[in-house]
């Protein structure tokens, strides 16, 4: 009989504690013994960069070191904030924003520290598969609650209370309405960041459906998993939300074998049938969400906003005013990060943040490009998913504002950087094992012919 060995507690150990803190304690729960706002994730991902920068001084704790274009993007943008930090707290700035300054050079600087410590940290597909699927299932809980929320009218995620956190207010009203039915927001703060993360999980969870069914191992828990994302992300009535559950589609058209992309588009085209059935009137409020944009008064909203902007911008363009110092409460509420990142950090922290996406981007595009391995090809199609999706966020609302969409889309980040390093590491494996056999057979001494017998007449 074989026994199970058990896996060593590692670095993706620690991102799966961090992932759970993030995705599964509600959003709204903060320490209540600091008087900064500081959720356990974010305490957390604080630890990982501690943990990431003593790794990197010893060479025995199998941390991942040497240039990384995702790691190096995430440097860059740390240096960028630094130094709009730096600028703006050299200048007067008034008490509340220079307080918001400060917890927020902390927040970004944790979930950086996150995100280069899943880059360094995640080493292996077995481990890259550990993460990814603690972030469908808990993507998928988040759901549960999300639906509960919106068909049933009951937050279970307002009952959770933990020993050490309090509930704080985010200036929302869980289950507000959008036309005739409920907005959920899952465990998180917003219906826009509830839909973002089912919409993110939902290519990841196509993958595992594929490759459990071709494995021949019981595929409808990710067949649930993906239910739920997929209803979860369409009842968030978020254009974000379905924005990016189209990116996905459009990415799985252009990355799956031919056979899977019809039944891909089948199944996708039955399940939102199939919930416009169940849920009568969704069809049609997701359609007027898209055909009356123009007369939207969100949409009004935001555009009326870009020439107070621009004023805003051309006071700082070069390093901004200070990142979290553009107070919604005190200005205007931007839901546009690129917009938001211009006037608070400048033209060179937009650049930083735009260098982010398009390194993750091209990292995957990469690990699709050098791997010879079916799953983490498929496994780079779903993060390229994800990491587009989240790239559309930052366009339609203010990403960074909202913790637990800030924390998957770096997570994101991270894991497309540490899927490089994996493919690169098995990429220069398979060449030194072809370098050697090479060389095994130059050095082979060639056979001798066969002596030929004399004839006896």
């Amino acid at each position: 009989m074989l026994r199970r060995v058990r896996q060593r507690a590692d670095g993706a150990t620690l991102v799966c504690v961090y992932l759970f803190a993030l995705l599964i304690i509600p959003a709204r729960l903060v320490l209540s013994f600091v008087p900064m706002t500081l959720p356990p994730a974010l305490v957390f991902a604080l630890l990982l960069g501690v943990v990431w920068l003593a790794a990197q001084m010893v060479d025995t704790l199998g941390m991942g070191k040497g240039r990384n274009v995702v790691r190096t993007a995430l440097g860059l943008y740390l240096a960028s904030h630094l130094a709009t930090y730096g600028v703006a707290t050299r200048r007067w700035l008034p008490t509340d924003e220079l307080t918001v300054a400060d917890s927020s050079i902390i927040r970004i600087l944790a979930t950086l520290s996150m995100a280069v410590f899943i880059c360094d940290a995640v080493r292996t597909k077995e481990r890259l598969d550990k993460v990814l699927k603690l972030i469908v299932g808990c993507a998928a809980v988040i759901a549960f609650v999300g639906l509960v929320q919106f068909g049933l009218g009951v937050d279970l995620a307002g009952y959770v209370s933990i020993p050490g956190l309090r509930a704080q207010e985010n200036g929302y009203a869980v289950m507000e309405s959008r036309s005739i039915f409920r907005r959920p927001t899952g465990t998180t703060n917003h219906p826009i960041e509830y839909g973002l993360i089912c919409a993110m999980a939902v290519p990841m969870a196509t993958h595992y459906v594929f490759k459990a069914r071709d494995d021949g191992a019981p595929y409808k828990r990710w067949l649930i998993c993906l239910a739920l994302c997929g209803l979860g992300g369409m009842t968030a009535l978020s254009r974000t939300a379905i924005l990016g559950m189209t990116v996905a589609g459009i990415v799985m058209i252009f990355t799956l074998p031919r056979k899977r992309k019809v039944t891909a588009m089948v199944v996708g085209g039955g399940f939102f049938l199939g919930a416009s059935l169940v849920v009568p009137g969704l069809f049609g409020t997701l359609r007027g969400m898209f055909s009356n944009i123009e007369d939207d008064p969100s949409v009004k909203a935001r555009t009326a906003d870009y020439a107070a902007a621009a004023e805003q911008i051309d006071l700082n363009p070069l390093l901004g005013r200070g990142f979290g110092t553009f107070l919604p409460t005190k200005y205007t509420i931007l839901d546009n990060q690129f917009l938001l990142t211009l006037i608070e950090n400048g033209y060179l922290g937009m650049f930083a943040l735009i260098g982010l996406f398009l390194a993750a981007g091209f990292a995957v595009l990469k690990v699709r490009v050098i791997s010879q391995d079916d799953h983490l090809r498929g496994v780079a199609a779903a993060v390229l998913s994800a990491v587009l999706a989240g790239g559309i966020a930052a366009i339609t609302f203010d990403l960074l504002g909202f913790g637990v969409a800030t924390g998957m889309a770096f997570t994101m980040i991270g894991l497309s950087g540490a899927m490089l390093r994996i493919a690169k590491q098995e990429a220069d494996a398979e060449e030194r094992k072809r370098t050697l056999k090479s060389i095994i057979m130059s050095r082979r001494p060639f056979a001798k012919p066969p002596r030929s017998r004399a004839t006896v007449p």
